[in-house]
């Protein structure tokens, strides 16, 4: 069965079998998006971006793992973490704990 290197919560990767939900790009800043998010394959498609490119199970290990959204792809998500970036963590990370109480 194939296996797909993830970034854990803690920066750590491991091997899933599942494939992860959102994207991301992990250089001086760290960024997570969604898996077709125009602006990354741009960069990608350009020959970038690749080798700093890392992928996450869920948006809470993104942002446990320290980036933040992405201005083109999630930019609701980034406004309000540009405004609040605690606040904003704490927002989903929270709303992650109850869809896991469901």
């Amino acid at each position: 069965m194939k296996q797909y290197k993830l970034m854990g919560p803690d920066g750590n990767f491991y091997f899933s079998e599942s494939k992860g939900q959102f994207g991301g790009y992990s250089g001086k800043i760290k960024i997570y998006g969604s898996l077709d998010c125009p602006s990354a394959l741009n960069w990608i498609a350009k020959g970038f971006y690749v080798d700093k490119r890392v992928f996450f199970k869920d948006e809470k290990n993104a942002i446990l793992a320290g980036f933040r959204p992405c201005a083109f792809c999630q930019r609701e998500k980034y406004l309000k973490w540009k405004e609040n970036p605690e606040n904003f963590k704490n927002e989903i990370l929270n709303s992650s704990c109850e869809e896991m109480e469901m």
